[in-house]
């Protein structure tokens, strides 16, 4: 089952190849407190709801009228976040960024290699802990067809194509994923090779997700493909790998060394986690520039997550003012 919403407030259920309303819902957020307060699964709170008139979806993402599945009223209370280093492939592209001497294992290479060793624990064990990073709140979530813009400063605006699991923490403080999604990580690679200490510098940049929101467990294996496009005519196209199959961590390892930290369990907010890729552009020598399109598809997750680069105008510097 796979779950999107229009930026005029319905919520589509597609289950095969048919695509209905659901009836009475203004949001996924709205269903998974109705599902949470009732005992329901998400599944369960839909059926409940009802199904109302077919619409194509692939119509309404051609018309730009699908947002991303999840957002909060209010930005501040929804977290973008991620792992990196987690796919058996991302050790090599990390490791040539990172690299200071042909004989020297990297930081990037240990981090990798401890999650090879220790990732993927036993049930009720907890692994080793994975790379994390912060990319912001709510105002950093980006929806399909809409631009990834790039800040002026910026070295670098390349694509990370990624599964996106999706969570709300309930009025316990318990974190429950609603499902996953397609997600452009969006980074800056060139700061990130310039020290990896900014990495976190490089990460602080608007994440694309959607247009549609898996319901259920994640597959084992996820084969997509990642391709920019310019004037017209495919730039760039690579095969991506995901799913446990293809990673070095488990999800659920991820999931706790996220929500471990009580700050991510505030009762009402709203988590996007990012698991992390092997697949760069950049790794290739590809250079954006504003106007590429970003595409990312997966035959698991349905529709395609498509988003134009666009770089904001120069402001120059900050000035804080005294009070």
């Amino acid at each position: 089952m796979h779950l999107s919403c229009t930026k005029d407030g319905r919520v589509i259920c597609r289950r095969g190849q048919q695509s209905r309303v659901v009836e009475g819902a203004s949001s996924i957020v709205a269903l998974a407190k109705q599902a949470l307060s009732a005992g329901q699964t998400l599944a369960e709170a839909i059926d409940a709801s009802g199904l109302g008139d077919p619409v194509d979806l692939s119509e309404l993402l051609r018309e730009g009228m699908i947002d991303a599945p999840i957002r909060h009223e209010d930005p501040a209370h929804l977290h973008v976040t991620g792992t990196g280093l987690t796919h058996t492939g991302s050790a090599s592209t990390r490791n040539a960024m990172h690299e200071s001497a042909a004989t020297d294992e990297t930081d990037s290479m240990r981090m990798f290699r401890m999650g090879m060793e220790n990732g993927k624990p036993q049930p009720g064990e907890i692994g080793v802990q994975p790379e994390w990073f912060y990319k912001g709140n709510g105002h950093t979530l980006v929806g399909p067809g809409n631009d990834l813009v790039s800040p002026a400063f910026a070295e670098d605006a390349g694509e990370e194509p990624e599964i996106a699991g999706i969570y709300i923490v309930a009025e316990d403080g318990a974190p429950v994923r609603l499902g996953f999604t397609l997600a452009n990580e969006f980074s800056d690679h060139v700061t990130e090779k310039h020290n990896y200490l900014w990495l976190a510098h490089s990460k602080l940049r608007p994440c694309a997700i959607g247009p549609e929101l898996l319901v259920g467990e994640l597959p084992d294996d996820i084969r997509g493909v990642s391709r920019i496009h310019r004037d017209a005519s495919v730039l760039w196209e690579k095969p991506f790998l995901s799913g446990e199959a293809n990673m070095s961590h488990a999800i659920a390892n991820l999931e706790h060394h996220h929500f471990k930290y009580d700050v991510f369990r505030q009762p009402g907010d709203i988590h996007i986690h990012t698991f992390g890729t092997a697949t760069l552009s950049f790794a290739d020598g590809i250079e954006t520039q504003d106007g590429d399109i970003f595409e990312i598809e997966a035959a698991a997750f349905g529709l395609p997550l498509r988003n134009r680069l666009k770089t904001s105008s120069e402001t120059g510097p900050v000035t804080v003012r005294r009070l």
